[in-house]
């Protein structure tokens, strides 16, 4: 076995054999309740000759932007070193009142070094239907940090991703999204990881609170009628079924990283009867370079640069197991841990498990 393997970091994921409860809130969200998506256009200014070069949508953003104060300057005189062109976006949520506070991510759209030290100018965002939601504005904060002229001769510092910055707070709710999530007093669940048996114990588990009120419709969208004490209160009626406990299924799968040698599997995944062998078979190519010089006092020969080869095939003893008395995916990996089996080579025996049929689950290769 190839040493350089052994030291492959295998890391997997090792569950419980009792599934844990979980939340009705944490696996569902409510149809309607969703955030809307906004993007904007604006410049940052005041970066300290760290800004765009002379791009014409830069210098033409710049100038109508003095327009709007008064000041008609000739574009060849505008001059952008100060300033970046960048896109705004932000999450809009669902029950945003007017006058609320929003985070927004201003990205650099041209050439700029950094947005450190820069500060928005007033920028509306809109949403898809085109329409104004927000207005942004503020000191960008960048995790990050770039200086250096750089260039022939200089010399440059960088830290994570200086043309991205946060605003926290920097955007101003100006128009609320009109939003609804109860329709003919019923609500509609819709679960984040869509599934029948899923979805019948979480109808079955609000039925025992509230008889007779929930029905799943499909794999990922359970039907919850509101109860007529509730009529006028749904607010509270959603809080009062949120904190239900359930135990979501899910389908057997193991999913494998090649590039980072992760393999993560659920808990159900079973493995019927199969044979493993395992082996390796390492070739070592070696080129050496040698000295051939003529003999002391030797009037005739020269001193030349010879070349000669080595090679070694280092071939470990394969094994053939059996494998029936591993039916869950943790017990077969801790087998193949004891036998010395490599995370290269674990990932290939899974492969070739799922081609002869006898990995009971879904194999998803990264």
């Amino acid at each position: 076995m190839c040493k350089n393997l052994t030291a492959l970091v295998f890391i997997f994921l090792f569950v419980v054999h009792v599934s844990s409860a979980a939340r009705l809130k944490d696996i569902t969200v409510i149809e309607g309740n969703r955030d809307n998506q906004l993007v904007g256009y604006g410049l940052v200014v005041g970066l300290a000759g760290k800004g765009d070069s002379k791009l014409g949508y830069t210098i033409q953003s710049l100038s109508n932007t003095l327009k709007r104060f008064g000041l008609n300057i000739p574009l060849p005189d505008i001059k952008t070193e100060n300033v970046a062109a960048v896109m705004i976006t932000a999450d809009l949520g669902p029950f945003s009142k007017e006058g609320a506070r929003l985070d927004v991510t201003v990205s650099s759209l041209g050439d700029a070094d950094t947005l450190q030290g820069g500060v928005l100018l007033q920028t509306p965002l809109l949403g898809a239907d085109n329409t104004v939601y927000a207005v942004a504005q503020g000191p960008v904060v960048v995790g990050g940090f770039f200086s250096g002229s750089g260039g022939e001769g200089g010399a440059t510092v960088q830290k994570n991703h200086p043309t991205v910055g946060m605003i926290a707070g920097g955007a101003i709710v100006e128009r609320r999204i009109n939003t609804s999530i109860v329709d003919n007093n019923a609500i509609n669940l819709l679960l984040l990881n869509p599934d029948f048996t899923s979805a019948v114990r979480l109808s079955d588990a609000v039925n025992r609170l509230y008889p007779g009120s929930s029905m799943a419709k499909d794999l990922g969208t359970v039907n919850v009628q509101i109860p007529e004490s509730f009529i006028g209160q749904e607010v509270n009626f959603i809080a009062a079924i949120s904190d239900i406990d359930v135990v979501p299924d899910m389908t057997a799968k193991v999913i494998i990283n090649e590039r980072t040698g992760t393999i993560v599997a659920t808990h159900n995944v079973r493995i019927s009867t199969v044979a493993v062998s395992y082996g390796s078979l390492t070739i070592s190519i070696a080129s050496n370079q040698n000295v051939s010089q003529p003999l002391p006092f030797s009037e005739t020969g020269d001193t030349e640069v010879t070349s000669s080869t080595e090679t070694s095939v280092d071939e470990q003893i394969g094994g053939f197991k059996i494998v029936q008395d591993f039916p869950t995916i943790e017990r077969l990996t801790a087998a193949l841990n004891t036998l010395g089996v490599s995370t290269r080579e674990m990932i290939s025996i899974f492969q070739s498990i799922k081609s002869a049929g006898s990995l009971q689950a879904e194999l998803v290769i990264n």
